[in-house]
């Protein structure tokens, strides 16, 4: 099944913060694509993708025999609607709207096969990406840790840890509360600066309904993951009066391999 093109396909709901620092959760479609074509990797990237230009190994692919190390590259892309709608708190509701921002950049990285037992995978990389609709106008660089391992032949589960670092008008855009923003919330007026955002812990596990992940058809898929925020966009009485710097995540979709 998995030579040079194949794709898996899925659709489920997940269940997230209403904006980045609160404390109430709104259901969201959890669409999944992820394959090879033409020997080009495709894996998710949040709301969005990035694409693999150097290796046939995805992240999320199927586990190989293969002893030495591999290496990823290519761009990313990813959009982000943090109140920008379906905000459930009544007070932040009463803030300035935010724009949807599509972020551009590249991400590169190498993966060390079978680290502790057959097939399994450690990888680290890097992401750097930029706004290029001119919403927050800023930089984020996304340094992460992954583990890949099968289970028998039917499920796989991949371990995540990761680093959110933003620059100041990210930052501004996001957790600063200005003059009239106070006015209308009656929050403290704020100014933020950059730095490290958010450390993050993911897990993702996949199951073959059939027993046979190799042989595509349908499976399973489900994820949780935890980030707590730290420094300005912990302070922020965005997050510090009307929410919470600890964010939770999951859900769960069908998916389709051929």
């Amino acid at each position: 099944m998995f030579d040079e093109t194949w794709a898996t396909v899925g659709i489920g709901v997940g269940l997230v913060p209403s904006y980045s620092g609160s404390d109430d959760y709104r259901l969201f479609p959890l669409p999944l694509v992820v394959g090879r074509v033409g020997g080009i990797g495709i894996s998710p990237n949040g709301p969005g993708f990035t694409l693999n230009f150097l290796t046939q190994d995805l992240p999320a692919g199927p586990p190989t025999d293969s002893q030495d190390p591999t290496f990823s590259f290519g761009p990313s892309f990813r959009f982000r609607n943090d109140r920008a709608n379906q905000i459930q708190d009544d007070v932040v509701e009463l803030a300035e709207r935010l724009d949807t921002a599509l972020e551009v950049g590249a991400s590169g990285g190498v993966s060390f096969p079978s680290v502790f037992r057959p097939r399994d995978r450690i990888s680290v990389s890097t992401q750097v990406t930029w706004d290029v609709l001119g919403a927050h106008d800023g930089m984020i660089i996304s340094p992460s840790v992954g583990y890949f391992t099968p289970i028998g032949r039917a499920a796989s589960l991949q371990l995540g840890a990761s680093v959110s670092i933003v620059d100041d008008s990210y930052a501004d855009y996001y957790y600063t509360v200005t003059p009239a923003q106070s006015a209308a919330t009656g929050l403290a007026q704020f100014t933020a600066d950059g730095g490290i955002e958010s450390l993050g812990l993911t897990a993702i596990g996949t199951y073959d309904l059939d027993g046979n992940a190799l042989n595509g058809g349908f499976g399973i898929y489900g994820i949780v993951g935890y980030s707590r925020l730290v420094g300005d966009a912990a302070d922020t009485p965005f997050t510090s009066v009307r929410g919470t710097p600890n964010q939770l995540f999951g859900g769960i979709g069908v998916a389709y391999t051929f």
